[in-house]
Formats: structure tokens, C-alpha cells, sequence
């Protein structure tokens, strides 16, 4: 891991995120303001990962943008520095088995209650990113390009995606043919390549639709339940 935060591109010197909405919460009051961002949804093996983030109000962070537009070395020298500035933050993850038993949705809100559950703190406010809400309740505010807006949500990104990539990486010596360590689960040509030669791994997502044409090696294929009582068809 770099010691220093390398130089920041000049692409990214006008892109930083800013505090405008932390300040309007702690101004009526809001004292526990958590930024949430969710890594992994689109993975196809490993877990899903959610960040959750309490920043100071007094001390701010050089550097720091949403998780996307930095490279891995990047998020990996920040991310030390990101989490001792934090007053306090976690992760929570769902992992392979829990997003194919329950589906991506509900993992997703699995992984946001244990992230938020270890802050140890009751928080006033939660802003999460996107449009979809998959943390629920009255404190949610839902944040469109929150990750690349709100200090807070860049915060958790950054925490939540380095996180995950550690564990993807040492998930990579126990599964050494799929290119964990540079894909991180997610889908690409050796991916795909890996999966057609040796099939699935342990930590492989089984229920998707993709494994559907995939070779199989003993691993049993999971077949999760629709609401309805309709067993998905396995291919």
C-alpha cells in the first residue's frame, strides 16, 4: 500500500464533493449524518458490500472523490487516511449464498442494516446514493450521484469498495482460475472464459441467469423460490 496519496488528475481536480447537504442537516439539529454506498450489486461472484460513513463537521479530507473515478491505487492510498477521519464508519456484506437465498434487493438491505448496525451509533439522518432507497425509514434521504456530490456517500464508497476488493483479492489464492484479483467478481472476457473452462467456483452467485449455460462441477445449482411459489427454471 502507497504511503502517500498520489497526485490528483487534472480530471478529477473540479469533480470533488462537497458538504452543502451535511450542513443543512446539522444546522436544524441532525447531530448523526451516515453516507451509504453499496459496491458488488453487479458482481457475479463474492458479496455485496455496503460503506457507512460519519464524518467530522470541523476537518476536511483532500482528495476524496466517489470510489468510480479513482483507480485502484488511488482508493487503496486513500483509504487509511479516509477511515481515520471518519468519526466512525463500517461495512456490511451480504455474501454468494445470501444474495442468490434472498435476491440482490433484499441482500442489498441485508448488508445496509449490518453496515449501519456497526457504527454503533443511531443515526438522525442516512443519505444514500441513487433513487432507489435500500436502507427504508423516515431518516433516508435518497441522493442521485450522491457518491460523487456528498462528502459523506463519497466517504462510503471509497471505504466500501476497498473493503471488497481486499476480500476479492485473497479470494483469488483459494480460486486462482477466474481473475479475482483484477476483476474483482465482476464480468469480463477471462471471466467468462474462466467460467466456460472450469465452471462456477464456491463463491460464485448460483441463482443468476448467466450461470444458466455454464458448465457445471459438482456445485450444486441454486434454485431460489419466486414470491409466487414458482421455482425459477434452472436452464
Amino acid at each position: 500500500m502507497a504511503d502517500t496519496v498520489p497526485k490528483l488528475r487534472p480530471v478529477l481536480k473540479k469533480r470533488a464533493p462537497h458538504l452543502r447537504v451535511e450542513r443543512r442537516l446539522w444546522e436544524v439539529g441532525h447531530e448523526v449524518v451516515v453516507g451509504v454506498d453499496e459496491v458488488g450489486r453487479g458482481a457475479w461472484a463474492g458479496p455485496l458490500t455496503v460503506g457507512a460513513a460519519v464524518i467530522p463537521k470541523d476537518r476536511r479530507i483532500y482528495k476524496l472523490r466517489d470510489s468510480k473515478m479513482l483507480t485502484e491505487a488511488e482508493r487503496e492510498a486513500l483509504f487509511d487516511r479516509v477511515a481515520g477521519w471518519c468519526v466512525r464508519w463500517s461495512t456490511g456484506h451480504a455474501d454468494h449464498q445470501e444474495c442468490d437465498r434472498l435476491g440482490m434487493s433484499e441482500a442489498q438491505r441485508l448488508a445496509a442494516r449490518r453496515a449501519l448496525d456497526g457504527l454503533g451509533l443511531i443515526p438522525d439522518r442516512i443519505l444514500v446514493d441513487g433513487r432507489w432507497d435500500f436502507v427504508g425509514g423516515a431518516r433516508t434521504i435518497r441522493l442521485v450521484r450522491g457518491d460523487a456530490t456528498s462528502l459523506s456517500i463519497s466517504a462510503a464508497s471509497i471505504l466500501a469498495k476497498v473493503t471488497r476488493d481486499r476480500m476479492m483479492r485473497r479470494a483469488a489464492a483459494h480460486y486462482p482460475n477466474y481473475g479475482f484479483e483484477s476483476n474483482k467478481g465482476y464480468p469480463c472476457p477471462t471471466h467468462k472464459a474462466a467460467l466456460q473452462a472450469w465452471g462456477p467456483s464456491a463463491i460464485h452467485r448460483r441463482s443468476w441467469v448467466f450461470m444458466d449455460h455454464m458448465p457445471w462441477t459438482g456445485i450444486p445449482r441454486y434454485v431460489r423460490p419466486d414470491p409466487q411459489g414458482v421455482l425459477f427454471d434452472a436452464g
